[in-house]
């Protein structure tokens, strides 16, 4: 779903088919989403019932404007007083619903409907690294960007230590030989 290039989320893949079931749906029927990701849930969760002098802020969130209108509609249908269920249900686990739903969202993503804003990239800084794989004893590097989050701080600070570890090694070593 867009901006590849600043790193891929699955949970923006979630939350866009959450904003096109919510507009498809009328704001005065009532609706029940069945959903498999407690990220998404997690999210929609912190703003219900948030009030306009709240602490919440979408500043720095990674999905910031998809989230955005997700909030928007779910205050639309609160408004025309639909009630919008939203349910966990297990992943992969051969749920009928879920296995519909998967392919509902694969359909979404490449459907006509899509928003083009949500390709268009941010101007967040975007981050380069290479992250370690173990594999049978030998380590190999794999090539990850993403904008910053906990994972580009844990390359930071792993490549800090590794840097550290370089330059006392070839001190130490040197005087042995």
């Amino acid at each position: 779903m867009g901006r590849e290039e600043e790193g891929f989320s699955s949970n923006r893949l979630e939350i866009a088919t959450f904003v096109l079931a919510l507009c498809s749906t009328p704001v005065t029927k009532p609706m029940l989403y069945l959903c498999d990701n407690q990220a998404l849930l997690k999210a929609v969760k912190r703003w219900v019932g948030a009030s306009e002098g709240g602490k919440s802020t979408l500043v720095g969130a990674p999905d910031a404007d998809i989230l955005l209108e997700a909030i928007e509609e779910l205050q639309k249908r609160t408004t025309a007083g639909a009630a919008t269920f939203l349910v966990k249900v297990n992943a992969h686990r051969g749920e009928p619903a879920n296995e519909e739903a998967n392919i509902q969202a694969d359909k979404a993503f490449s459907g006509k409907d899509v928003p083009t804003e949500w390709h268009n990239r941010t101007n967040r800084a975007v981050f380069t690294w290479q992250e370690p794989r173990r594999k049978r004893g030998t380590v190999s590097y794999e090539d990850r960007k993403s904008t910053w989050n906990s994972r580009v701080r844990k390359a930071i600070r792993r490549g800090s230590a590794e840097e550290e570890v370089r330059k006392h090694w070839d001190r130490v070593t040197g005087a042995w030989k």
